[in-house]
């Protein structure tokens, strides 16, 4: 067990680490090409405040959880610990927002003109910011109503167990504050991942058909070569893929924790770290889609000539 004590420990700290400066050096980049071109697409816009977002959950949730691993057990009130869960939550929520943004965006962008998303293209690049104001502002008062309900309830029945985070505990939440936590916080999640999969889907089917189309253009000597509708493809599929497994699986683990009666070791530590996975390595999948670095290459080339 001291061995996989420190695989642990080590894991925590690298997924941490990483995830700091995934996250912290994507929004840098971001504000690179804010600064050269004055002025970010809807898409950079959308992927900054997920990285926002992303940093929040990195600094709430996987800090305060590396160093409860590392030794330094309960170091948090019982006010600070809800402030924090609070912090974690509305960055949770805002995430799934964001990426479905990013997903709902991205289909109205590439879909044809004969659909009936056509007229809305134009519309949806200038509403870019008003709908991250929006997201950022809902869910700031849906986590803020939940945590004033659970601080002023005080539950002073016999038999109520301690929700136990390794670096802070609270007191369990009654029935009444379940109920409000699947309405306002766990419902519009599961409504969100299905939006993002669907949207997804309908990306998907439209690069596949076009791929088609243009196979019957491209000559014999190019047609062996990836397409960039299959790269396009192969990009959404992982961006997708990775975020609605990650949280899905992290949901379940959640749901776990709060249903059983008694939590071994195991399911106390995966649970977190399959919680920070997206966070922590989203950003470099981001990276990789987007092309950030190699335009902040041109950038530096044009500016330094040889």
């Amino acid at each position: 067990m001291d061995f996989w004590n420190l695989a642990i420990k080590t894991v925590f700290l690298s997924q941490t680490t990483t995830g700091i400066l995934g996250n912290f050096s994507l929004m840098v980049c971001y504000l690179v090409l804010y600064y050269r071109e004055c002025k970010l697409k809807p898409t950079d816009l959308i992927l900054m405040h997920l990285m926002a977002a992303n940093a929040l959950i990195i600094f709430s949730a996987g800090v305060p959880q590396t160093m409860a691993v590392w030794g330094l057990k309960q170091f948090l009130t019982e006010f600070r610990c809800k402030f924090i869960l609070y912090i974690q939550g509305t960055a949770r929520s805002v995430s799934i927002g964001t990426t479905c943004l990013l997903s709902v965006f991205q289909a109205v962008t590439i879909s044809p003109r004969k659909s009936c998303w056509s007229d809305h293209k134009s519309k949806a690049e200038k509403h870019i910011g008003c709908c991250l104001f929006i997201i950022w502002i809902l869910y700031l008062l849906i986590n803020f109503i939940f945590f004033v309900y659970t601080f002023s309830k005080r539950i002073t029945h016999n038999g109520t167990r301690k929700r136990d985070f390794e670096y802070c505990s609270i007191v369990g939440s009654d029935a009444i504050s379940d109920a409000l936590y699947a309405a306002l916080v766990v419902c519009p999640e599961v409504f969100l991942s299905g939006l993002i999969a669907w949207s997804s889907g309908s990306m998907i089917v439209l690069l596949l058909r076009h791929k088609q189309v243009a196979q019957h253009i491209r000559s014999s000597h190019i047609s062996s070569r990836t397409s960039p509708e299959s790269r396009a493809t192969q990009h959404i599929l992982s961006l997708v893929s990775i975020f609605l497994c990650f949280y899905t699986l992290s949901s379940f683990l959640r749901g776990c924790i709060s249903l059983l009666p008694k939590h071994n070791w195991w399911l106390v530590n995966i649970t977190p770290l399959i919680s920070l996975c997206f966070p922590s390595f989203g950003p470099f999948v981001i990276m990789n889609h987007y092309s950030v670095m190699s335009r902040l290459s041109l950038f530096w080339i044009r500016d330094n000539p040889f």
